[in-house]
């Protein structure tokens, strides 16, 4: 049993802030949360104490994207090009360097869960390695490595576009060749969090979005989809369906509780009231959908609707879930002319317990007995928090902080991280090396 203490901690939406908060851990569980001075042998957080943060839809090899893509004009789709060309360089062992030193990154800015939304398996002529699942089994071990909590979210891709256009090039990494074969591939996964991805309505035919969601719901499995990224996405959707992508999910049974969309960028009022009627979560990546000029997604009115909401690095343009939680209710902001669509501690509540809700891990998050040990210390006596953080804490860090913050983070009841750095890894040489392996310079 391990005791950690806290001066001040928010404890999560439900409950709040508490001072002096002893918290003791048996394994990856709090067994117990108290106000009481500290004992001798407790390890002392310091700053805000927050539960951990949950990265509710990763990318991994993107990351090596970062700094490479911004010269020039262009979007989404040529974007997507320097994309195919690092996923065509990938085996399962540089994959699993990237990986680990991605997640290790994510550790060092408060991250302990990440739902990784995986589509890259098998080899560069789309051949199924020995091992069908070695890039995902890559994928587990690299966060086992890192110390963070991985959710795979295993990906059927089967076409290149909604008019059922083949996959060719690189995408063939991407595809099982039909549902079934997905299905039978996915089944034998190795990984403690299963989980099941639709890559969009670009990538799967309905029959195919059938198949992955009910075996999602057969297996009480997460399942998560791109959802209306781009208005190209809705205009060729509308024109070989005769519908938006929500309507075509809610036609196919992907809509539900267990299931979350990710971006909801350009959605329609009725897609609005099908999403948060089903109670589908919108897990929203600001950093990325910025970056790739996609747009700003209407977030207070899915929430209003009754969605609920997560976040997420996707391309990991930038890895800060503080930074993504607050983008939401400014990119609003810039989009509407007002103030205040979104509260702080409902963001920091996105950033936890709606993420774990979205991992598929309801119930885990917050600082209470029974919760994951996952803790994050945020300094309040850096020149971005100093200051800020008495009067309103959580507000100082959604609005404010950012991942270089972050102290300490202890995740399944072991600190991963310690005076801001990785306790095993030396991340930012982990990063140069495999992001050169990713580009071929390596």
């Amino acid at each position: 049993m391990t005791a950690y203490f806290a001066e001040r901690a928010w404890l999560g939406a439900a409950d709040g802030f508490a001072d002096n908060v002893l918290i003791t851990t048996d394994g990856e569980r709090i067994t117990d949360v108290a106000g009481d001075a500290a004992p001798g042998d407790a390890h002392r957080l310091p700053g805000l104490v927050v539960p951990g943060l949950v990265n509710a839809h990763s990318h991994a090899f993107h990351r090596a994207l970062r700094g490479a893509t911004a010269a020039g004009l262009g979007d989404f789709w040529t974007w997507r090009e320097q994309m195919y060309a690092v996923a065509g360089n990938l085996t399962p062992d540089t994959y699993l360097a990237l990986a680990r030193a991605t997640y290790a990154e994510m550790a060092l800015t408060g991250i302990t869960t990440v739902a990784e939304f995986h589509y890259l398996h098998h080899d560069r002529d789309g051949k199924p390695y020995a091992d069908p699942n070695a890039m995902g089994h890559a994928l587990t071990q690299a966060a086992a490595e890192a110390g963070i909590r991985l959710v795979l979210l295993d990906t059927c891709y089967l076409q290149a576009d909604v008019d059922g256009k083949a996959l060719s090039g690189p995408q063939l990494r991407f595809t099982d060749g039909d549902a079934d074969r997905w299905a039978e591939r996915v089944s034998d996964v190795d990984t403690p969090h299963p989980g099941a991805a639709i890559h969009s309505v670009r990538g799967c035919p309905p029959e195919a979005m059938r198949v992955v969601a009910n075996w999602a719901k057969t297996n009480g499995r997460p399942l998560h989809l791109h959802l209306s990224e781009q208005v190209k996405e809705n205009k060729a959707c509308q024109a070989v369906h005769g519908m938006s992508p929500t309507e075509l999910c809610a036609d196919t049974g992907v809509l539900g509780d267990n299931t979350t969309a990710v971006h909801a960028t350009h959605l329609s009022t009725r897609d609005i009231s099908l999403l948060g009627s089903t109670r589908t979560g919108a897990c929203f990546c600001p950093t990325t959908e910025r970056d790739l000029a996609d747009g700003i997604g209407p977030a207070a009115r899915l929430v209003a609707a009754g969605a609920r909401l997560s976040l997420g690095s996707d391309s990991h343009a930038v890895i800060d879930l503080f930074e993504e939680a607050r983008a939401v209710e400014l990119n609003e902001r810039l989009a509407t002319n007002k103030r205040g669509g979104h509260q702080a501690a409902d963001l920091l509540a996105a950033a936890t317990e709606g993420g774990a809700h979205a991992a598929g891990l309801t119930g885990t998050h917050g600082i209470r007995p029974g919760a994951l040990a996952d803790l994050v210390a945020v300094r309040t006596d850096t020149v971005r928090m100093a200051g800020a953080a008495e009067a309103d804490p959580v507000g100082a860090v959604v609005f404010a902080a950012t991942g270089a913050d972050v102290a300490e983070v202890v995740a399944g009841g072991r600190l991963i991280v310690k005076d801001g750095r990785h306790v095993s890894l030396d991340v930012p040489r982990e990063l140069k090396e495999s992001i050169a392996a990713a580009r071929g310079k390596g």
